[in-house]
Parts: C-alpha cells; sequence; structure tokens
C-alpha cells in the first residue's frame, strides 16, 4: 500500500522530477543538479556532504541510538543525446537528456526522504547517497575512492533502476549476477598509406581491422564455455576518408560483458592475444587502449532476500517477481562497484505505461512518473525494516 502522505505530495515531487528533466547534466557535470538535491535535504533536516566523487552529494540522518547503518543511492546524471519527446517539460539542453530515468530516481529517493525526515520512523542512521556519472566512467567508483563508506559506513546498501518494459510498480531482483560486467577497449592499426592503385606498396590497416573484427567474433563461441554467457561487441570501425586511398591507420572500438569474473578477464586476455595475432599476420602494428569497465552486479544473497520480502509486505506478492524466474541482463550498472565494497542489493522497478514505452536511451523514453510514490514508499518500508 502506498504511502499516503507520499501520495499528498506527489504533484509536487512530479515537479521536482520534471525540473531536473529540463535540465539534464552529463556526468560529473551535474552542478544545478546536485545544488537543489543538497537544499532540499538541508532543507528537511539532513547533515549535509558535499564533493565526493565532484558533484556527488551525501545525506546523512541519524535518529534514536541504533547501531545500523543503511545507504540508499541515486544517480544524477543525464546522456549525450538530443530529446525528441515534445513534452511541455522536454530537456532545454541541446543534445543532452535524461533518457535513463536518473531524474526519477533522484525525486523518488527524494521523496522518501522528506518522510523519513518528518516522521522518524527508524532507529539507526540513514545514509542518502546521490552519485554523479553512473553513465560515464563510474561514479560510483570516484566516489569509493575519495571515502564513500569510511566517511559514511554502512552495513548495506541499495539501489534501483526503473525499468519501462516491466509492468508499473512490480518489483524484480534476485540474488547473485543481476547485471554484467562490461569493459571497453579502444585499438588503434597502424600500417602503411598510400594510392589505392598500388596496395603492395602499403600495409593496408582496413583489411586487417575487418579481419580482427571478424576473428574476435569467435571468442564467444570457440573459448568460452557454452554454458556461460559473454558479449564481444565492436562498435566502431573508423578507416580511410575516400575511395582511392589507403589509410595509415584505422581504429576499433569495442565492448565486451560477462556474468562471471573469470569469464571477464578470458575475454580481456583472448582479445588481447587475438588482435596482436592477427595484427602481425597482416604486418600491422597494434596497440590497445582499455578505456573503463565495471564488475559484474552481484547481489547479496540475504539482503536481496530482504528487500524482497519488504518489497512483498509493501506490496503484495503478486507485485513481486518470483526471483527464480528473473533473468540476468547483459546491460551493466557501476552500482556494481558499491555492492563490491558493501553488500547489499540492485531492484528493478517497474515503470511500464502500456502505450508507447520506449526502453531507456531512446530520444523518445519518458519516466511513468506514478511511479515516484511507489519507490518512494519501498526506500521508506525498507528503511524502516533494516533500521527498526
Amino acid at each position: 500500500m502506498l504511502i499516503k502522505e507520499i501520495l499528498d505530495r506527489e504533484e509536487e515531487m512530479i515537479a521536482i522530477r520534471r525540473d531536473f528533466h529540463q535540465h539534464p547534466e552529463l556526468g560529473f557535470e551535474e552542478f544545478r543538479t546536485s545544488d537543489r538535491i543538497a537544499g532540499l535535504l538541508t532543507e528537511w533536516g539532513y547533515e549535509v556532504h558535499r564533493g565526493l566523487g565532484g558533484t556527488g552529494v551525501v545525506g546523512t540522518l541519524k535518529v534514536g541510538n541504533g547501531g545500523k547503518r543503511l545507504g540508499i543511492r541515486a544517480d544524477m546524471d543525464a546522456l549525450p543525446m538530443q530529446e525528441q519527446t515534445g513534452l511541455p517539460w522536454a530537456s532545454q539542453v541541446e543534445g543532452k537528456m535524461h533518457a535513463c530515468g536518473h531524474d526519477g530516481h533522484c525525486a523518488i529517493l527524494l521523496s522518501a526522504a522528506r518522510y523519513l525526515a518528518e516522521k522518524k520512523s527508524f532507529n539507526g542512521t540513514l545514509h542518502l547517497i546521490f552519485q554523479p556519472s553512473e553513465e560515464k566512467i563510474g561514479g560510483a567508483k570516484r566516489m569509493i575512492d575519495d571515502g564513500l563508506f569510511k566517511l559514511f559506513p554502512c552495513d548495506a546498501v541499495f539501489g534501483l533502476h526503473n525499468f519501462p518494459l516491466i509492468p508499473a510498480g512490480q518489483i524484480v531482483t534476485k540474488p547473485g549476477a543481476l547485471m554484467a560486467s562490461s569493459d571497453s577497449m579502444t585499438i588503434t592499426l597502424e600500417g602503411k598509406g598510400g594510392h589505392g592503385s598500388m596496395p603492395e606498396h602499403c600495409i593496408d590497416p582496413t583489411i586487417a581491422g575487418a579481419s580482427i573484427v571478424m576473428a574476435l567474433q569467435t571468442i564467444v563461441s570457440r573459448n568460452i564455455d557454452p554454458q556461460d554467457s559473454a558479449v564481444v561487441t565492436v562498435g566502431s570501425l573508423q578507416s580511410g576518408t575516400t575511395h582511392n586511398i589507403i589509410p595509415h591507420s584505422a581504429v576499433l572500438k569495442l565492448n565486451m560483458r560477462a556474468f562471471k569474473e573469470e569469464v571477464r578477464e578470458a575475454l580481456k586476455q583472448r582479445v588481447e592475444t587475438l588482435v596482436h595475432a592477427q595484427a602481425e599476420s597482416f604486418g600491422v602494428k597494434a596497440s590497445i587502449e582499455v578505456d573503463f569497465g565495471y564488475p559484474v552486479t552481484i547481489n547479496n544473497e540475504a539482503q536481496t532476500a530482504f528487500a524482497l520480502q519488504v518489497a512483498r509486505d509493501t506490496f503484495g506478492a503478486d507485485k513481486v517477481a518470483d526471483p527464480q524466474q528473473v533473468k540476468s541482463m547483459m546491460g551493466s550498472e557501476d552500482f556494481s562497484f558499491m555492492l563490491e565494497e558493501v553488500p547489499g542489493c540492485y531492484i528493478w522497478l517497474g515503470t511500464a505505461t502500456g502505450k508507447d514505452d520506449y526502453s531507456v536511451h531512446h530520444p523518445l523514453y519518458q519516466f511513468n512518473d506514478a511511479c515516484i510514490s511507489v519507490g518512494a514508499t519501498y526506500w521508506v518500508r525498507l528503511s524502516e525494516a533494516f533500521l527498526r
């Protein structure tokens, strides 16, 4: 059942969400967003700390003498893409859009924060973590490196993401690997350019690159256990400028995903071995730059069981997916860095409207505002149950 006081303020929280949406900011540039969040938390009585991860905000509320400490995280950043929804509250910033619903995540946690500050219906320490740059080079890791869990120790940490392809209000998660690791590399091939009519005087990096693209597709089918999931994707092969010039260099950009750390490492090693061997066979010099990587998102078994029980108690068993039927997703999430430090659970909240639902990272994506109160109610009940 949704909390009445949260529902009573739903329109106000929707307005906050739409304000964030109109003013999207990319990773590590969330200055306006973090200013507003910090201002609201301060107004409601939280002790606010700023600067972790650059633009990160942590709001702390201590109630009673309980010794338990809980962390709840929301991400703040937008994506570098042009919105096409035409909504009255559409992005006012050219080339930037909240196409992943992080504006909604912030509104959900702020709605819960206000209620918890007023009611103080728990006994212990609550840390609300507003994180920068989930989409770009791991703002979670940056906050951790800046001392997040040393300054704000947590016994458990939880995070939530809207999912517009799941029925609205449904809670979905499972123990173990929920989301894949993600590792990106840039491969530069240096050959010898020249006139396209005289290839014998050249070393063609385009041919080498094309061969490498095809060879990389054998890694999953021939080097990884068929019972393990893995993906190797070459998202970009850039080479040359016109018809009759053999270029001097070519650049490949690739991404790898897996659900097991040992598979993740096997992918990296095999890519390096294959790329250098293929390049050498064509007389091309290859260099590999590791761009960034996120580990597997692994939910703690005990905290996941707790999170699922809170959901059943709050919304009813029919609103909670059977964890044994939940499939892991090849998408990645930098909340995984937090789960490496503190036991916890990552949760998907269904936000489908049933009409013209577009997935995240789409220019027509829309966050379902009716789910703000659902998510806020869940965070309140989880906080009260954990910090009894």
